[in-house]
């Protein structure tokens, strides 16, 4: 007999384990093929832009994978003795312990 409290989490683990095998899926605009497909007057198909959304690969990172992959970001930097940049920022100055030359 099954509880209510079951399925839910049978569904919740079934995702996580489709996150882990699986942490990139088909985007949802283009599904999957990377760009816009137009069709010409005669009606043949053709390809159009890039996906704006997945950039042109085709494929997103899961809801569940972006959710682990922020948790152990803020883990990580929670317990490291110099905190990780964020993806896309520089670096600060680096401090050589000489004097800067004139």
């Amino acid at each position: 007999m099954l509880t209510t409290t079951t399925i839910p989490l049978a569904v919740t683990l079934c995702y996580v384990g489709l996150c882990v095998v699986s942490p990139y899926g088909n985007c949802r605009k283009c599904y999957g093929f990377g760009f816009k497909t137009k069709t010409t007057r005669r009606g043949r198909v053709k390809r159009g832009r890039d996906c704006r959304r997945c950039r042109g690969y085709g494929r997103r990172i899961r809801i569940g994978r972006w959710i682990y992959n922020r948790a152990a970001r803020i883990y990580r930097d929670a317990h490291s003795p110099t905190p990780t940049p964020a993806p896309g920022t520089r670096p600060g100055p680096r401090n050589t312990g000489r004097t800067p030359r004139r």
